[in-house]
């Protein structure tokens, strides 16, 4: 399985989408995922949950995609908070679409269905899922001013050189 992380913004949907159909096998949006399996929104979650009871369910229902058949599987930029998913990432083929934040921000807006949008703290907030990215990933690839296509095409180079492309 090849798992898509960085922050909000970083393309992991769209990119996600194009690099499955490059390979042929499905592709997976855990948010999508999430939202299928409580049967309501993020926002909804949050709402009622609050941020710690939508993390329990996001790494509850990542864990189970991460056992499922082949795919391209985007993360939510927050779920590598996670040890449990951290660690369901072994044996996986982890890319991190490195964003800044000042592209991320740009790219999402005021986009209501991002909760994480009103965290007053974003920079640091940010900053600190960096570390997480980038011992989760097996592979780097940045995404400020490049489009979709050719993150997807220095994806799959990547893949190759690492020796576990398609």
């Amino acid at each position: 399985m090849i798992v898509l992380v960085g922050f909000m913004g970083a393309g992991k949907s769209t990119v996600g989408r194009l690099l499955a159909a490059r390979l042929g096998v499905p592709f997976v949006d855990a948010d999508a995922a999430i939202e299928t399996a409580e049967g309501r929104t993020i926002p909804a979650i949050f709402e009622a949950d609050g941020e710690p009871g939508f993390r329990r369910i996001e790494a509850e229902v990542v864990r189970g995609l991460l056992d499922g058949p082949e795919a391209v599987l985007a993360l939510g930029g927050g779920t590598l908070g996670s040890a449990s998913v951290r660690e369901a990432l072994t044996g996986h083929r982890v890319v991190l679409l490195d964003v800044s934040l000042e592209h991320a921000l740009a790219r999402v807006g005021d986009d209501a269905s991002r909760p994480m949008l009103r965290n007053r703290d974003l920079p640091e907030l940010y900053a600190a899922r960096q570390q997480a990215y980038r011992e989760a990933a097996d592979i780097e690839v940045c995404v400020d001013g490049r489009a979709p296509q050719q993150v997807v095409a220095r994806v799959l180079e990547a893949l190759g050189e690492a020796g576990v492309g398609e």
